[in-house]
């Protein structure tokens, strides 16, 4: 008998008819022999509607009662799915996120998982029962209900299936696994049968939509396999598994885009040490998270330093550049949100000569240019004109040959 934690997102569970659809898949997984632990989110897009309803209630939204708001979305769904697994014969109970013993830090809105006390949903098991549990949502130190952020329930799950010592953690959603690329960008892309943890932490850093990088960095930590499958077909999906060293990996997995990220040059910057460390410890000490950094040569004791934030980070990240620029000795700052981000990810690039170059070259064969590069073993970033970032990556695509046949 395996323990199965299967999510739920919010497009699985977004009417009566879709539920009933879930709550069949779980009483099927119960019958051939699994226990199973279900996690869900807010119905489609409930959640978006109660942040809605905030803006319009007050233009003042305290974190704790946001939190306690968004909550409810999750609540709901937990308590209709067990209403339609008691209709097809399967006992179950529904568990909110501190019912569960999700336990978070104090951070509202952004709450981290600190530890799991899963000891009812253990007894609940133990009863014969399937959890219901609620996903999104913790309860701080400070015994107050947190959310845990954009991509909260994929969280829970996996928290929930390290702590359960599950056999594999199930992410349900409208597609049918991971692509090669956003098949609505390249529709050539390719779905793939697996992938591994570092390759999926790529590809979810640098534009990947199909899952959260917290959760996939769990997953990592506590050596749980996730499968990513279609809630609307049941197919088998995309495994994201550990790296298997015996196998030869393909050079390049998959292409991502971002269009989400914008860039700042902070330009006349006098070249000697701890002028970065000011500027961006400035940026940290704000909650802005930096992405890609290019440094240019010096020159008359001069340096230009550019990078890249979250477009909805833009305004906060130059004000905070500007009140440092007299102290930096900075001559000027600057930004520019007409950019994007196309990356090329795959395990076989460590031992592959040439892919950089095959990169550069498929660009620049298409008066494509290059504003910023960024690297690690696994992935390769170029920073182009948000213009071109569909056509770099259907170029890229079929340049690696990653083009599904005809």
């Amino acid at each position: 008998m395996s323990l199965v934690v299967q999510k739920y997102g919010g497009t699985s569970v977004g009417d009566a008819e879709r539920i009933r659809a879930v709550a069949d898949h779980v009483a099927r997984t119960r019958e051939a022999g699994d226990q199973v632990v279900v996690v869900v989110s807010a119905m489609g897009k409930f959640t978006d509607d109660l942040i809605r309803l905030a803006d319009d209630v007050s233009p003042t939204r305290p974190p704790r009662e946001l939190d306690m708001l968004l909550t409810s979305g999750e609540r709901i769904s937990m308590a209709l799915v067990c209403m339609a697994l008691a209709a097809r014969g399967v006992e179950s109970a529904s568990f909110t996120g501190s019912q569960a013993g999700i336990i978070t830090d104090t951070d509202h809105t952004r709450a981290k998982i600190l530890e799991i006390r899963p000891t009812r949903i253990d007894e609940a098991l133990a009863e014969g029962l399937v959890p219901v549990v609620a996903g999104f949502q913790g309860v701080s130190t400070d015994r107050d209900i947190t959310t845990l952020g954009r991509g909260g329930s994929d969280v829970t799950a996996v928290a929930l299936a390290a702590a359960l010592s599950a056999d594999v953690c199930e992410i349900y959603t409208d597609v049918t696994g991971v692509f090669s690329a956003d098949p609505r960008v390249v529709s050539r892309a390719r779905r793939l049968p697996r992938v591994s943890f570092d390759e999926m932490m790529e590809i979810a850093a640098t534009g990947g939509r199909v899952l959260m990088l917290r959760s996939v960095e769990l997953a990592r930590r506590h050596h749980v396999p996730l499968h990513v499958r279609s809630s609307f077909t049941w197919e088998p999906g995309t495994w994201i598994v550990e790296e298997d060293p015996t196998m030869e990996e393909a050079v390049v997995t998959a292409i991502t885009d971002d269009t989400s990220e914008a860039k700042i040059t902070v330009g006349g910057v006098p070249d000697r040490p701890g002028v970065a460390a000011r500027l961006f410890r400035a940026l940290a000490d704000r909650g802005i998270n930096v992405d890609m950094i290019v440094q240019n040569t010096g020159a008359n004791g001069l340096t230009d330093i550019s990078f890249t934030v979250a477009a909805t980070d833009l305004d906060a990240a130059s004000d905070t550049c500007r009140e440092v620029q007299r102290e930096i000795g900075a001559a000027q700052v600057t930004s520019d949100d007409d950019i994007g981000r196309v990356s090329i990810v795959g395990a076989g690039m460590k031992s592959s000569p040439g892919v950089t170059a095959l990169m550069f070259e498929t660009l620049s064969e298409h008066g494509i240019n290059i504003e910023m590069i960024s690297t690690s073993s696994i992935r390769i970033s170029c920073v182009v004109r948000t213009s071109r970032v569909a056509e770099s990556v259907r170029l890229l695509h079929s340049a690696f040959g990653l083009d599904a046949a005809s």
